[in-house]
């Protein structure tokens, strides 16, 4: 959600859909005409290699984007395609192109989150989960898959979703990051499938880690990731100490934090803000610093703890 100026967002991205970027040697990008408050401009899909190539997330049900990624690659041989997670802009189209290539699949095992489902389904942004998905290979954090000139690393990054996985190029120093990381925006964390602890963690491993160059599930590029990253660590500290700050005037429930947290926010996304506040609760709930009556729910109300006082 893209509601503070304290990172340093990037929302010029001219790519038009359909049309076919070579946006470093060996990655071509394909956007996807699927634009929303959430998508930005649409979904990017990405072609990896030349001649034998990898596809990473064929994006929405959409046959004109289908169309559009095999004529990218009209006359090479798709190999492999990559998941990243199973959002339903980001997976489902997976179908079409294995059925016109014959390609291996290759994502995390888990189409869902395996935590209890609090909320119905109808009031999360996040119920977007293409739950028909099911990779041909299961691939896990440090996996390796190669193809023809590429080599690409699995790396965990659970929190947005809870089967995100980025996927890394040592070798071009670039990383494709998926939602975790996108230029454009914060990313949403919806429980029960994203979690505040884990991207929090995923966001440290990037971090720590060498590649520079991030080409993100929905925007233009981020050449300088880690820093980047950094950025979006202390973006998360700040929500948190807004969300004890009210809290320390009294009880409050999420859309009040909503509304003292958010200004500005375009009232389309104030259900996702919502529930991204929601994760920030649930982590302050399990380190004991804010109490609530129940699970961590998105109607319910949260009051500081004394030992947090």
């Amino acid at each position: 959600m893209a509601d503070n100026d304290d990172v340093p967002f990037n929302r010029n991205f001219p790519l038009k859909p359909g049309v076919v970027d070579e946006v470093r040697p060996g990655v071509r990008r394909v956007l996807c005409d699927n634009p929303s408050p959430f998508t930005f401009t649409g979904t990017v899909s990405y072609v990896v290699g030349q001649g034998n190539v990898a596809i990473i997330d064929p994006g929405p049900d959409s046959e004109a984007h289908a169309a559009a990624l095999l004529d990218a690659v009209r006359g090479e041989t798709v190999t492999h395609i990559f998941v990243t997670h199973t959002h339903r802009d980001h997976s489902p189209n997976t179908a079409r192109i294995k059925a016109a290539t014959g390609a291996t699949v290759y994502a995390e095992g888990r189409h869902r989150a395996s935590r209890p489902r609090y909320e119905s389904e109808k009031h999360n942004p996040e119920s977007g989960a293409d739950r028909d998905f099911r990779p041909d290979v299961a691939v896990a954090h440090g996996d390796v898959v190669e193809g023809a000139g590429w080599r690409l690393e699995a790396i965990a990054t659970p929190g947005h979703t809870a089967n995100h996985l980025a996927f890394a190029w040592g070798e071009r120093k670039l990383t494709f990051v998926g939602d975790h990381v996108m230029g454009w925006s914060t990313s949403i964390v919806a429980p029960p499938d994203g979690s505040m602890v884990d991207y929090m963690a995923s966001l440290d491993r990037l971090a720590a880690r060498e590649e520079q160059l991030y080409l993100s599930g929905h925007g233009p590029e981020i050449p300088e990731g880690p820093r980047y990253v950094r950025f979006l660590i202390r973006h998360r500290q700040a929500r948190e100490t807004s969300i004890l700050h009210r809290l320390a005037k009294g009880e409050a429930d999420v859309p009040t934090l909503v509304r003292a947290i958010y200004i500005g926010i375009d009232p389309r996304l104030t259900t996702a803000a919502g529930y991204s506040v929601l994760a920030h609760l649930e982590d302050l709930v399990a380190r004991g610093v804010v109490a609530t009556d129940g699970d961590p729910v998105i109607d319910g109300t949260y009051r500081m703890t004394t030992a947090a006082g």
